[in-house]
C-alpha cells in the first residue's frame, strides 16, 4: 500500500499547475498502465464509448482460456473484447495509439488483472448470498444508449450487432453486467469515503515538500554501437523480433465531395406575385408606427405615485423626486407599445402613447407596483410601400427558396445514398466535385507528409471515418442548413509493421543501437559501482574513454519543480524520488537509446506545518487512490480465498495475435 500511494504522491502538489501536470502525465504513454486502472473495461465502456462499431478480434476459439478464478473459466474472447475497449477509451486521447503500443506499455497485463478482478469479485459475492437478478441485468441493458433504436425505445437487433461488434455473447456481456453490479453492492459501501489517518497523511505531505540533489548520467547506445552495418541474416533477425519499434497506425483514404450553398444548383429567384404574397402577409410591419423612450420608478402605492407626479408637474426633476423619495429611476430605450407592455403592464404602455413628449405619464399600476415616469422621446416610423422594401422582401425570399432548396437537394442524396448509388454516381448527378485525401491518421495528420492539411469539412467526420466499413458511404452536415459533406472510406491500412525494405536505413540504426545499448549497459553497471565504492562520477566517466556521455546536475526544491519540466515527467527523475539517500542506481533509456546512471547524494525536507494547508490537501488529493488500494486489496484477498489460476500460454497467444505478430 505505502508503495502505491507513494507512486500517488507525485500527484500532489501545492498549486492547480502542478495537479494539471501530472493529469496529463497520466495520460501519457510513460503512465498509461497507472491510467487503464481507472477504466472500467466491459459494461460500463459500453455506455461510454456508445459502441461505436470497433473491430472485433478474431481466431481465438471461445473455448480457450486465459485463467480460471474460483473454478469459473475466462475465455480468451474475453480477455480481448476487454483490450479493444481499453484501447478504445485510451485513443480519446491518443487517437494515433496502436494495439501492439497499447500492450508494450504494459496494458493488456493490466486489463488482465482487472479483468480476473471482475469475476472474482462477483464470484466471493455469490458466495456469500448476493444476487443480481435477471430483471435487474434486464433493466441496466434496457438504460444503455447504445442498444437503443432512433426512436429511442431499446432495440434487440442493434443489441446484438452491438456485442457482435465487440466479439461478445449475450450471456458473456450479462454476466459481466452481473459481477459489475455484485461488485457495486459489495464493495461501495466500504470504499465511498475512505479516510486516511492523518499520522500517514503527514508522511506523504512531508514528502511534497522533498528537495533532492544529485546527478543524471546518460550513457548513450551510439557511444558503443558498431561503426559497420549488421549482414542481411542479421538484420532480418532482428527485425522480426523487433517490428513493434516500426509499427505504422492505422491510416484511412478519404473520397469526399462537399455540397452546399457554393456547390448545388437551386432556383432562388422569387416571382413578383410571391413578393406581394409577402408584403401583404406582413403589412402591419409596413404600417406606419411609433416608439417612445420613458424615463420611469417604481412606488408601493398609488397615492405615492399620484402625489410623486404632482410634484413632478409642479417643476421638480424627476430624477430628483425619485431619490428624494428613496427611489431610483432609470431611462428605457426606444419601445413600440407592444414591447413597452411587456417590459411594464399593458396599462403603464397605454398610458405612455397618450402623454405628450417631456410631460409626466399618468401613474399606472404594473406588478412590482405602480409606475411614474417621463415620456423622453417618441419616434414616428411612416408607412412603407411595397415599392420601398421589395429589396429586402426579395433577398428574405431569395434566401428561404435557397435553404428550402438544398434542403430538398440533401434530402435527395441522402436517400440515393441509403439506396446504395455510388459516391461518384452522386456527384456527377448533382455536379459535384469528388477529391480525394492522403492516407489519414486518426487525429487528422496526414501520413508522411507534414504540414499537409485537410479540408476543414472532414474534421467533424474523421471520428466517424475511422470506425466505418470501406465502400459506405455517408452524409454529415458541417454548417447547419448550409454545408454538408459525402464521404466514404476509400482504403483502409490496418496498423502494421512495413516490410524491412520500407525502412531498412531506419533498422540498421535501431540494430546498432540495439548492440551499443548492450555494451552500454556494461559501461552503466561499471560507472555506477564505481560510484557505489565511493569513487568520483566524473573519474568513472573518464575511464570508459568515450564522449558523447550526457550530464545534469539536479537540484530541485521540493517535488513542485517537476512540473516545470513539461509534459512529462522524465522516467530518471521519478527514479531518483524513489532512492534512498546516498544510492547510486541504474535505468534503462525507452528505444534502446541508452542506459542512465542516477546518483542521489542528498534529501532534505522542511516541517509539515510550513506550508499552510497542505495536509489536508494531502488527504483530499490521495483519497482515490486510498479508494483503488482498498478496492486492489480487497480483490486480491478474493482471489486468494476462491483459487486462481492463469494460462500463461493462452495469454501468450492473444498478446502475439493483437499485436500482429501472428
Amino acid at each position: 500500500m505505502r508503495r502505491t500511494l507513494f507512486l500517488a504522491c507525485f500527484a500532489l502538489g501545492v498549486t492547480t499547475t502542478m495537479l494539471t501536470f501530472f493529469r496529463r502525465f497520466f495520460q501519457s504513454k510513460i503512465g498509461l498502465p497507472i491510467f487503464l486502472g481507472f477504466l472500467v473495461l466491459m459494461a460500463l465502456a459500453f455506455a461510454a464509448a456508445d459502441i461505436s462499431g470497433t473491430t472485433s478480434f478474431g481466431g481465438v476459439s471461445g473455448g480457450d482460456r486465459v485463467a480460471v478464478v474460483g473454478g469459473e473459466p475466462i475465455a480468451s474472447t474475453e480477455l480481448v473484447a476487454a483490450a479493444n475497449t481499453a484501447l478504445e477509451q485510451v485513443r480519446q486521447q491518443q487517437p494515433t495509439l496502436t494495439m501492439p503500443e497499447f500492450i508494450a506499455a504494459g496494458a493488456l497485463e493490466e486489463v488482465m488483472r482487472q479483468l480476473i478482478d471482475r469475476h472474482a469479485i462477483g464470484r466471493y459475492a455469490q458466495k456469500y448470498g448476493l444476487r443480481a437478478g435477471d430483471n435487474l441485468v434486464n433493466s441496466e441493458i434496457l438504460q444503455i444508449p447504445a442498444f437503443k433504436s432512433l426512436s429511442g425505445q431499446f432495440d434487440e437487433q442493434t443489441y446484438l450487432a452491438a456485442l457482435r461488434a465487440r466479439g461478445l455473447t449475450d450471456a458473456t456481456f450479462r454476466r459481466d453486467l452481473v459481477n459489475g453490479l455484485l461488485e457495486d453492492q459489495l464493495l461501495r459501501p466500504a470504499l465511498a469515503a475512505p479516510q486516511m489517518p492523518e499520522k500517514m497523511a503527514r508522511q506523504y505531505a512531508a514528502l511534497v515538500l522533498e528537495r533532492r540533489k544529485g546527478e543524471i548520467v546518460l550513457i548513450p547506445s551510439t557511444a558503443f554501437a558498431p561503426a559497420s552495418g549488421p549482414s542481411e541474416t542479421q538484420l532480418a533477425e532482428w527485425y522480426a523480433k523487433n517490428r513493434n519499434l516500426f509499427i505504422r497506425p492505422e491510416r484511412r483514404t478519404l473520397r469526399f465531395a462537399v455540397l452546399g450553398e457554393d456547390t448545388l444548383k437551386v432556383e432562388a429567384v422569387p416571382t413578383e406575385a410571391e413578393i406581394a404574397a409577402r408584403y401583404k402577409r406582413d403589412a402591419a410591419k409596413y404600417q406606419a408606427s411609433e416608439r417612445r423612450a420613458v424615463t420611469a420608478f417604481v412606488v408601493p402605492t398609488q397615492d405615492a405615485a399620484r402625489a410623486l407626479a404632482a410634484r413632478i408637474r409642479a417643476g421638480t426633476p424627476l430624477e430628483t423626486a425619485a431619490r428624494e423619495a428613496g427611489f431610483s429611476a432609470s431611462p428605457s430605450p426606444l419601445r413600440d407599445r407592444e414591447a413597452l407592455a411587456n417590459a411594464t403592464s399593458f396599462a403603464f404602455a397605454e398610458n405612455a402613447f397618450k402623454a405628450a413628449q417631456g410631460g409626466v405619464i399618468e401613474p399606472a399600476q404594473g406588478t412590482l407596483g405602480w409606475y411614474v415616469a417621463r415620456l423622453d422621446k417618441i419616434e414616428r416610423i411612416p408607412a412603407r410601400s411595397l415599392a420601398e422594401v421589395r429589396g429586402t422582401i426579395a433577398e428574405a425570399l431569395a434566401r428561404e427558396k435557397r435553404n428550402a432548396a438544398i434542403a430538398d437537394l440533401v434530402a435527395e442524396i441522402e436517400g440515393e445514398i441509403d439506396g446504395g448509388t455510388a459516391l461518384a454516381e452522386v456527384a456527377k448527378a448533382y455536379g459535384l466535385k469528388v477529391e480525394t485525401t492522403p492516407a489519414l491518421l486518426a487525429d487528422g495528420r496526414a501520413f508522411g507528409r507534414p504540414g499537409v492539411q485537410i479540408v476543414p469539412q472532414l474534421a467533424p467526420v474523421l471520428a466517424t471515418a475511422f470506425q466505418m466499413e470501406e465502400s459506405e458511404p455517408q452524409l454529415a452536415e458541417v454548417v447547419p442548413g448550409k454545408q454538408f459533406v459525402v464521404f466514404e472510406v476509400a482504403r483502409v491500412d490496418e496498423a502494421s509493421a512495413p516490410p524491412l525494405a520500407e525502412v531498412k536505413e531506419q533498422a540498421v540504426a535501431g540494430w546498432k543501437r540495439a548492440q551499443g545499448a548492450i555494451l552500454a549497459r556494461a559501461a552503466a553497471d561499471r560507472i555506477a559501482a564505481k560510484a557505489r565504492g565511493g569513487a568520483d562520477l566524473s573519474a568513472a566517466l573518464a575511464a570508459e574513454g568515450k564522449s558523447g556521455f550526457e550530464r545534469e546536475a539536479i537540484d530541485l526544491e521540493r517535488r513542485a519543480m517537476l512540473a516545470r519540466r513539461g509534459r512529462d515527467i522524465p522516467p530518471p527523475l521519478v527514479l531518483m524520488f524513489s532512492m534512498a539517500e546516498g544510492t547510486v542506481k541504474v535505468l534503462e533509456g525507452p528505444r534502446n537509446i541508452g542506459w542512465y546512471v542516477v546518483s542521489l547524494e542528498d534529501i532534505s525536507t522542511q516541517p509539515v506545518e510550513s506550508e499552510p494547508g497542505l495536509l489536508e490537501l494531502t488527504r483530499r488529493q490521495l483519497a482515490p487512490t486510498l479508494t483503488e488500494e482498498y478496492r486492489r486489496q480487497a480483490a486480491a484477498a478474493m482471489r486468494k480465498e476462491l483459487g486462481t489460476t492463469r494460462d500463461a500460454e493462452a495469454i501468450a497467444a492473444v498478446r502475439k495475435r493483437l499485436a500482429g505478430e501472428q
